[in-house]
């Protein structure tokens, strides 16, 4: 499986208002409709509550409206995918803390877990990749390799087995809490 087209949005925010533009996009580009898919895959986090629930409940939705598969993937495997030798990836969890997963020769050998950066284990690791703001807190060489691109959601995707469960790795509770009675 290959994606035909992408389409990238950067940035903290927006990122619900431009998902479905982006999809109808994507497919203009690819030259189909939204009813020629055959799968979708929808990265399934580490990250926070509502991003992650927005693009799952999208792909879901349309997995459903089309009658075709929705593979969740990892976003920290589609970083550590293709990398070489044993690799740290991190990215933004927010609070001072990063999501992270060790990789060797792209195949997660740890994580993914949430924790400050002072408290990620180091040993073993040659070299770091994920979000730039991010990877300059580890004393590693980075890996140019920055962000979990569709066309790595969808090598990543498993494709040999079944789609697993579409459950979002949140890592963390959320910070909304019930209010006191």
């Amino acid at each position: 499986m290959r994606p035909l087209a992408e389409r990238i949005t950067m940035g903290a925010k927006g990122h619900a208002e431009a998902l479905t533009p982006n999809i109808g996009a994507a497919c203009a580009d690819a030259g189909v409709v939204v009813g020629d898919l055959g799968a979708i895959v929808v990265g399934c986090g580490p990250g926070p509550f509502t991003g992650l629930r927005v693009g799952m409940a999208t792909a879901a939705a349309m997995g459903l409206a089309l009658d075709i598969p929705v593979y969740p993937v990892c976003t920290l495997d589609a970083i550590g995918h293709g990398t070489v030798g044993r690799v740290l990836v991190v990215t933004d969890a927010r609070r001072r803390e990063v999501y992270w997963a060790g990789y060797n020769d792209g195949v997660r050998v740890s994580g993914p877990a949430v924790d400050a950066p002072a408290d990620v284990s180091l040993d073993g690791y040659t070299q770091v990749a994920g979000s730039p703001d991010h990877t300059t807190l580890f004393d590693l060489p980075a890996v140019d390799r920055h962000y979990p691109s569709p066309s790595r959601l969808v090598q990543v995707a498993g494709w040999d087995e079944p789609p697993g469960a579409l459950t979002p790795l949140y890592l963390r509770r959320p910070d909304a809490k019930e209010p006191r009675r």
